[in-house]
This record gives C-alpha cells, sequence and structure tokens, in this order.
C-alpha cells in the first residue's frame, strides 16, 4: 500500500472505534463533522474549490453539512475508506493530495484527547512527511512575521521561508508538517525570540 492509503486505513481505523460525537483539533468539528469534510472533498469537486479560495467556502460548508446530516456514522466512514471515486481528481493525485490530508486529520482526532503521544511511523510515511514539510511549510503560512527553519532533531534543515528575526523549529517531519498547518499540539521545540515565536504560531495558515 502506498503512505496515503495506509493513512486513510489508520485514520478508518480510529473513526470507527471513537465514533460520531469525538472531539476533534478543528475548531468546532466532531469527528462527524471532519469525516463529512473529508468526504466533500473527495466527492463533491464543487466543495473542493472551497478550500482555500474564500467566495466558495459557504458552498463548502453547506455540502459538509448535507453529508453530516445525510448518512448514518458507518456508512460515512466505509466510504471515506473506498477511497476518492474515479471521478475525482483526487483519486489520481493521491500520493501528492492525500497523504497530508490524512495524517493531519488523523492526527486532528487523535490529539484532541489528553494523554496523547506520537504514532511510530515507518521508514516510507517519515520519509514522506518530510518532503511534505518542506514543501508545505513556505505554502501554507505566507507573509510569517520571522524567517522560519525547520529542522529535523539530526540537525537537517529541511526548510526555511519568511523574513524577518529567525525562528528555528525543531521535530520530527510529522511535527513539523503539524506545524505548518497551524497545530499545536505537537511535539517540537523552538528556538528564538518568544514575542516572534508566539507571533509565527498565531500566523494565518492558508489551508
Amino acid at each position: 500500500m502506498s503512505v496515503a492509503n495506509d493513512e486513510r486505513a489508520a485514520l478508518v481505523r480510529t473513526l470507527h472505534t471513537v465514533g460520531p460525537d469525538a472531539p476533534t483539533l478543528c475548531p468546532g468539528w466532531t469527528t462527524r463533522q471532519l469525516a463529512a469534510h473529508l468526504l466533500a472533498r473527495e466527492r463533491r469537486p464543487e466543495a473542493l474549490l472551497g478550500i482555500g479560495v474564500p467566495r466558495f467556502a459557504a458552498r463548502r460548508h453547506r455540502i459538509e453539512q448535507q453529508i453530516a446530516t445525510g448518512h448514518e456514522w458507518t456508512e460515512l466512514v466505509d466510504r471515506l475508506a473506498s477511497g476518492p471515486p474515479v471521478y475525482s481528481p483526487l483519486r489520481w493525485l493521491n500520493r501528492v493530495a492525500n497523504i497530508h490530508e490524512m495524517f493531519v486529520h488523523h492526527e486532528d482526532v487523535r490529539r484532541a484527547v489528553p494523554g496523547w503521544t506520537p504514532r511510530p511511523l515507518d521508514e516510507h510515511a517519515v520519509a514522506a512527511l518530510r518532503r511534505l514539510a518542506r514543501i508545505f511549510g513556505p505554502v501554507v503560512t505566507p507573509g510569517v512575521p520571522a524567517r522560519v527553519t525547520f529542522r529535523t532533531p539530526d540537525g537537517a534543515a529541511l526548510a526555511q521561508f519568511g523574513s524577518g528575526p529567525d525562528i528555528t523549529v525543531t521535530g520530527a517531519p510529522g511535527e513539523l508538517l503539524l506545524f505548518a498547518f497551524g497545530r499545536n499540539e505537537i511535539r517540537v521545540e523552538f528556538a528564538g525570540d518568544t514575542d516572534v515565536v508566539d507571533a509565527v504560531r498565531s500566523a494565518e495558515r492558508r489551508f
């Protein structure tokens, strides 16, 4: 299986375990809303436009609500498990578009519960997340008020982006990817001025 498919399967197992009313790290979303978001993204191309394009956001929200209320929980999760249909561009862009989506949202479910710990990941997943942290750091945080360097614990620099005072964020590739997408339930270390770090942590993300 690909990393994207492995992450999808892991998310599906967790959703089946926690049920439709579990909390997530996405404000206002239970697991039901999160699953509906993922299905809208994959099965309703007009909803996909609403991700990152504000003028289509209201339509996307309506579609997500329709999906959330129009299906039983088991059906929602089983549809997610089956992956994008043949007409969805995300079926053909699985490796590019779905690894980060499945990984980040799986952690949104896992880390909404106190006492979470990072999952063990195999070398293929770590390599994929390393690549994505390098890509998405500068993409999702345009105009970040610092020059941010992503480093792994072994000292490797994965990405550098932004301008201004220097800060460094050190962590495993998955943790850095989660930080890039605005999650704060992460295991990373920050180096730099505290006020600058706080400003970077609260900077608006594009997605």
